[in-house]
C-alpha cells in the first residue's frame, strides 16, 4: 500500500465571478511567494482540477500550508468539497455537477508571528463516488462567516501550499 501525493499548484487555481479568492505576489525579504488571499468575514473559494491517478480506496486527505497576513492569533476555518465524474460511465453534465457535502477543519493561529508557516489537514469522507481515474474538481475556502465553526481570525488568511493525498489499495 502506498500514499499518492499530488501537489497542487497555487497558480493552477480557477476563481469564480464572485466571493473568489485573490491572487496575491508578496515580495518578501528574499524571495516572492505567491498566495490566494481569503477574507475574514466572508466565504472565499477557488476551484482545482485534478486526475485521481491511482486512486484505490478510502478518504482524501487536504493538505493546507496558510499563513495569516497580519494577525498572530485566533481561529481559522477551511473548507472543501469534492466534485468527481468517470469519464464515458457517468452521465452527469460537467457544467452543473454537484459538490458533496463539504468537510472542514479548524486550526489556530500559533501566534507571535504573523506571518508563520501553518499547517493543517482535512480528511475529505463526502467522496463523490470517487473512482481511480476520475476527472475531479475540488473546491477550497475559507469559512470566514463561520458557518462550520469559528473562524475569528482577524485579517487575511494567505494560502501558501495545497497537496491531495490518498491511498492507491
Amino acid at each position: 500500500m502506498a500514499t499518492v501525493k499530488q501537489d497542487i499548484p497555487i497558480g493552477s487555481a480557477l476563481l469564480p465571478s464572485s466571493n473568489k479568492a485573490l491572487w496575491k505576489v508578496v515580495a518578501g525579504s528574499n524571495f516572492p511567494i505567491r498566495v490566494l488571499r481569503f477574507d475574514p468575514a466572508t466565504d472565499w473559494n477557488a476551484f482545482f482540477k485534478f486526475q485521481a491517478l491511482n486512486y484505490g480506496s478510502g478518504n482524501l486527505t487536504i493538505r493546507i500550508q496558510w499563513y495569516a497576513d497580519t494577525a498572530s492569533s485566533g481561529n481559522v476555518v477551511w473548507q472543501a468539497q469534492l466534485a468527481a465524474i468517470t469519464p464515458d460511465a457517468d452521465t452527469q453534465d460537467v457544467e452543473t455537477k454537484a459538490f458533496a457535502t463539504l468537510n472542514f477543519v479548524q486550526d489556530t493561529h500559533l501566534g507571535t508571528t504573523g506571518q508563520r508557516l501553518h499547517e493543517c489537514t482535512i480528511t475529505l469522507s463526502n467522496l463523490d463516488s470517487l473512482a481511480a481515474g476520475d476527472w475531479c474538481v475540488l473546491k477550497f475556502g475559507r469559512d470566514g462567516d463561520g458557518t462550520n465553526a469559528t473562524d475569528d481570525m482577524t485579517g487575511e488568511a494567505f494560502l501558501a501550499g495545497l497537496q491531495i493525498e490518498y491511498s492507491d489499495t
